[in-house]
């Protein structure tokens, strides 16, 4: 997966996905700083350090795929794509955790997007997504990205269907868009369609 920089006035990183073990301490020292809310959101309850030292040194020796959101080369934002055989019933399962310093940003929806693209590239044809019931945020994404979720046992779980998605989105597809970018678009887009109607009546034309 080659690097994109986002060029909107939100998300400002980049993202790539990580080699597994050279770089196991960027998704273990990412996780180590999520706040004691975003700990439990991401892993079903709470947690030590220890656990997730434990946890990032399993993913980067069993097959897991991370993809990083970087900003000045430090990871704020991680989506994981485990391996199908890890789950009970043989769908990839994948996670996603976003530090507080770059919620809101769109983050969470860039790094699902290069999940799902990462995923048909391997040849899976669905995903399973398991999160709290308490973790709207993501709920709400996953719920953007077709995932039917159903609640059972204080767990939300679900699965995506990832034969609706034809290709690959482009980088600048990914992107979130600020107002003011939109905003410049659609003065382009009239100034375009006024110049057009100009030449075709003859307006301005030299007698």
């Amino acid at each position: 997966m080659n690097d994109y920089s986002p060029h909107s006035t939100l998300a400002k990183g980049t993202v790539r996905t990580l080699s597994r073990q050279e770089e196991l301490p960027l998704l273990r020292d990412h996780l180590l700083r999520l706040d004691r809310a975003s700990r439990h959101d991401r892993f079903h309850g709470f947690i030590d350090d220890d656990f997730i030292r434990r946890y990032a040194e399993k993913c980067a020796h069993d097959g897991t795929v991370v993809i990083g959101y970087f900003e000045d080369g430090v990871v704020r934002g991680a989506a994981e794509l485990h391996p199908a055989e890890q789950s009970p019933d043989a769908q990839p399962e994948i996670a996603f955790s976003v530090e507080g310093t770059v919620r809101r940003k769109g983050v969470g929806s860039i790094l699902f997007r290069e999940l799902i693209a990462e995923a048909r590239a391997r040849g899976y044809t669905s995903l399973r997504i398991t999160t709290g019931a308490q973790n709207d945020a993501m709920r709400a994404l996953a719920s953007k990205f077709g995932a039917h979720l159903t609640f059972r046992h204080g767990e939300s779980t679900g699965s995506i269907d990832l034969t609706k998605y034809s290709q690959r989105e482009p980088a600048s597809a990914m992107l979130p868009v600020s107002p003011i970018e939109a905003a410049r678009t659609i003065v382009s887009m009239n100034r375009a369609y006024w110049r057009m109607l100009i030449q075709m009546s003859g307006w301005g034309r030299a007698a």
